[in-house]
């Protein structure tokens, strides 16, 4: 363009040399200057500007000459006429190139403004949902519209099988869904986009072309979404028209990395859901082999306790004498057996409730009792074993009465196993205290003794299942169950060393008393 300027001002510029003074082909020089104004350059129109009243100035003092020394006084006007011709068109032109540069700007802002809003709803078409398959189709259908391209087709690679290609054609109501191989020259510009991460492909490009005839298009595109997938999806678009626009690099590679955020989220969606299907089949096996084993421990402890009871009935009646006079020696058989069943049958009854608690049919019954006399109850009831091992049992209670509300009969059961254990730990002579006491809104149920204590390695895992077993342990059960009745009641159970001896309590929470 300035050459074509400078051009047009110099034959200007010769035509007013071999012209007359009062032809005035100095105005031809406003052409160059006003054509300038095309190249929105504001420097070379300021320099056709200065060059033309350079050129004026010359062809001026040149057709003085010619005249022989004359100049007129109309020659001189019409020079000064063309100056100021040449500044005011001069002026209108760079005047122009700024309103002709903010329109420019307005209308790369507009576009920018539309480029972005298409941007942003194609990017929210995509992340309305978060189904793996629906995310991949709208990646597709989506870009086809932002770009305006002819057709557009997503490439997944899966391991030695056919790839996946999921294919869209502008206006068509779907994507189509397939799994097929590819031609030789769209398969190079998938892996080609692999490598490098986006890639165009234009007519100008011999090896391209190839490629285009392929898709059928004048323009391609195709860029991978580096998603959290082997299989590295590839999007590939073609446009049969006029080719992309200026700026569809750019907006692809944005609307990728968006892709790739949104295939992100679809894939980890996907993992979580076949991760919670995983823990609900595990789940629900775990469920059925505790049914299993429930089923098993309720028959074999309904089993074993018929013949158990038959078994303590005939005993007893011989050692009544029922079956005739016993030797002294087939009587303290007699006894050890039944001594040998009782330990039996509490087994079984442990064994029992154990299922019961861990299959979730613990007792429900919630009834307001005291716990003074649930203590009193307790020491009477155990006295005789404490006598037979010559340990003294008593009961401390509160001054007032106690009360908790839940299953006396459970909890009962917690209190005299802590008990039993207590004289089964403390040596002859010893002392075993069962005590009831309120602490604020808690009521308290304790057993003390000063018997043998428990070793320090053992007490951490206290009150686990089985975690008692071992010699003198017995079946690892007791502490376990008092546990979980003091868990189902909303309390707690600890342990406590003493010197000598041990205190376990049970906390629970009060409640008012009955009303009469």
């Amino acid at each position: 363009m300035a050459f074509l300027c400078y051009a047009l001002l110099v034959c200007a510029w010769i035509v007013d040399l071999f012209t007359p003074q009062l032809f005035i082909a100095a105005i031809l020089l406003n052409g160059p200057i006003a054509l300038s104004s095309l190249a929105l350059d504001r420097r070379l129109t300021t320099s056709l500007m200065i060059v033309a009243q350079v050129a004026n100035l010359t062809a001026g003092y040149v057709n003085g000459v010619q005249s022989h020394g004359h100049v007129g006084g109309i020659a001189v006007g019409d020079r000064i006429l063309c100056a100021l011709s040449f500044v005011l068109v001069g002026s209108l032109s760079i005047k122009t190139q700024g309103y002709a540069r903010e329109a420019g700007e307005s209308s790369l802002r507009a576009r920018q403004v539309e480029r972005e809003h298409a941007l942003r709803e194609a990017i929210a078409g995509v992340r309305a949902s978060l189904n793996l398959e629906l995310v991949l189709r709208a990646l597709v259908r989506e870009s086809v519209s932002l770009l305006s391209a002819s057709r557009g087709m997503l490439v997944l690679r899966s391991g030695f099988e056919m790839p996946s290609v999921l294919s869209y054609v502008s206006g068509r109501g779907d994507v189509d869904y397939e799994r097929a191989s590819l031609q030789t020259e769209i398969a190079t510009l998938v892996e080609r986009a692999r490598e490098r991460g986006i890639v165009a492909v234009n007519v100008d490009d011999p090896l391209g072309r190839l490629t285009l005839a392929a898709l059928g298009a004048r323009q391609a595109l195709a860029v991978t979404l580096r998603a959290d997938d082997p299989e590295n999806p590839v999007l590939v678009l073609a446009s049969g028209g006029g080719g992309f626009d200026d700026d569809a690099f750019d907006t692809l590679r944005r609307f990728a990395e968006q892709g790739e955020i949104a295939l992100g989220q679809a894939q980890l969606f996907t993992r979580l859901g076949q991760q919670n299907q995983e823990i609900l089949q595990q789940r629900d096996e775990i469920a059925r082999r505790g049914d299993i084993i429930r089923d098993i421990v309720y028959a074999l402890a309904h089993d074993l306790r018929t013949p158990l009871a038959a078994t303590d009935v005939t005993m007893k009646q011989a050692l009544n004498g029922a079956y005739g006079e016993l030797p002294e020696r087939y009587r303290d058989v007699i006894t050890t057996t039944l001594a040998s069943n009782a330990d039996e049958r509490r087994l079984l009854e442990t064994l029992l409730l154990v299922a019961r608690y861990e299959s979730g049919e613990a007792s429900d019954v919630r009834e307001p009792f005291d716990c003074n006399a649930l203590a009193l109850r307790v020491a009477i009831e155990i006295e005789p074993v404490a006598q037979a091992k010559n340990v003294t049992i008593a009961s401390e209670t509160a001054a007032e009465p106690v009360y908790v509300e839940g299953d006396e009969g459970e909890l009962r059961r917690a209190l005299a196993n802590l008990a039993a254990n207590a004289i089964a730990a403390t040596p002859a002579g010893g002392h075993v205290v069962i005590e009831s006491a309120a602490r604020n809104r808690r009521a308290t149920l304790t057993v003390r003794d000063d018997g043998y204590g428990i070793p320090e390695k053992r007490r951490s895992n206290l009150f686990e299942r089985f975690a008692a077993r071992g010699p003198g342990g017995g079946s690892g059960l007791g502490l376990y169950i008092v546990r979980r009745i003091a868990e189902k009641h909303g309390g707690s159970v600890a342990y406590t060393p003493c010197e000598p001896g041990s205190e376990f309590t049970l906390t629970l929470e009060r409640c008012e008393p009955p009303r009469a």
